[in-house]
């Protein structure tokens, strides 16, 4: 089978949505195709129980609609897949669900992508045809697993934070946290209030705020330069958290926003982790040399043993997996190559959204930018 679409958008998560969104917008035709068998499957099957926003609502708004009056500044989980049931109802967006893109290249005699498409309930498969192709599959597509000796043969229960939902499974029970971003400094925090005995590998070094402190920088950085407001921010969290390097946490030489814009780092921002590290009911532990049963051996030849390990160690774009013809916007990673704002384009009508580590205001960002530029080849 082969059918014909003027542009094709791999992944129903937000930025596929996004991107739909403003092409409907627009009036260009597309089609949407998304692997599992509903849109934003990580935030519905893959997210833990207590999940807010991390920013505020003001910087999460997919393009062309708002959240409601009465939604609160910081959007649980739960709002947020309402949110986008809602926004999937406005535009009229149709994801083909369970169709999963095999393979993907550039034709350069027809001048359009070819793609293989499965429809994973049948087996079929279908050869679309599009002239531009969006690549919206998603940073967080599939679980980053560091490699640690002995890990295969942990004694106890191993999962990645996708795979995590309470703690209350959890209470009484030695659990180790492997990942100090703001899913593994939550899940900590989680499973300690579920009373579990929690310890936490902080590895690298991290910014931490509250949320009030990073929502006055995000707003502030649209008139102060950024320098200016960092500077503000390392001083208000310091103030609010003290010296929290006797404690194993290190802030990085740059300053939050600046971090951010350089790397893709979010800070962690506090949800209550801080005080029960400072109090020890959390402990912070170094890197893991190797695992043997279920004891777990640090640097400095510090031993533990633990009835499960969380990784909270991230996710990984598997977009190299399938797209032939992706060196014009991809690396090896298969993430952008320039940097923020000039990633999201690419060569002969290729595109990625929701691939800059810029988060849900990324996205909003990157599909306006896409469906315009769209717009002015489709009719030229």
């Amino acid at each position: 089978m082969e059918e014909q679409t003027v542009v094709l958008i791999v992944g129903a998560g937000p930025a596929g949505l996004a991107t739909a969104a403003c092409l409907t917008q627009l009036s260009i035709p597309y089609v949407i195709v998304e692997r599992e068998d509903c849109s934003a499957s990580l935030w519905r099957n893959r997210a833990y129980d207590r999940l807010k926003l991390h920013l505020a609502k003001e910087f999460c708004e997919l393009p062309h609609m708002s959240y409601p009056a009465d939604a609160p500044t910081y959007i649980p989980k739960d709002q947020f897949v309402q949110y986008i049931d809602n926004y999937i109802e406005r535009f009229d967006i149709r994801p083909k669900y369970q169709t999963a893109i095999e393979s993907c290249s550039y034709d350069e005699v027809r001048k359009c992508w070819f793609s293989m498409v499965r429809d994973m309930k049948t087996s079929v498969v279908v050869r679309y045809t599009a002239k531009f192709l969006v690549v919206a599959s998603g940073e967080n597509s599939a679980e980053n697993i560091p490699v640690i000796t002995g890990l295969h043969h942990f004694a106890g229960e191993a999962i990645h934070s996708s795979r995590y939902k309470s703690g209350a499974s959890y209470s009484g029970k030695n659990v180790l946290v492997v990942g100090c971003g703001n899913s593994g400094m939550e899940i900590s925090y989680d499973l300690a209030s579920h009373g579990a005995n929690t310890s936490i590998v902080i590895r690298s070094p991290v910014h931490v705020v509250i949320k009030e402190i990073i929502r006055l920088g995000m707003t502030s950085v649209q008139h102060i330069p950024v320098n200016v407001v960092d500077g503000l921010l390392v001083r208000l969290s310091n103030f609010v958290f003290g010296d929290l390097s006797k404690h194993g946490i290190v802030r990085p030489k740059l300053g939050p926003l600046l971090l951010k814009a350089k790397t893709g780092q979010s800070a962690v921002i506090d949800v209550g982790t801080i005080s029960l590290i400072k109090n020890g009911t959390i402990k912070v532990l170094g890197n893991i040399s190797k695992i043997e049963g279920n004891t777990v051996e640090f640097e400095g030849r510090k031993k533990s043993t633990f009835d499960a390990i969380v990784f909270a160690t991230g996710y990984k774009s598997t977009a190299n997996t399938w797209l032939k013809n992706g060196e014009s916007m991809l690396n090896d990673d298969g993430l952008p190559k320039q940097e923020f704002p000039n990633h999201w384009k690419g060569a002969n009508g290729l595109y990625c959204a929701g691939l800059a580590k810029r988060g849900l205001a990324g996205i909003a960002m990157d599909a306006k930018n896409i469906a315009s530029d769209i717009l002015s080849s489709y009719h030229a």
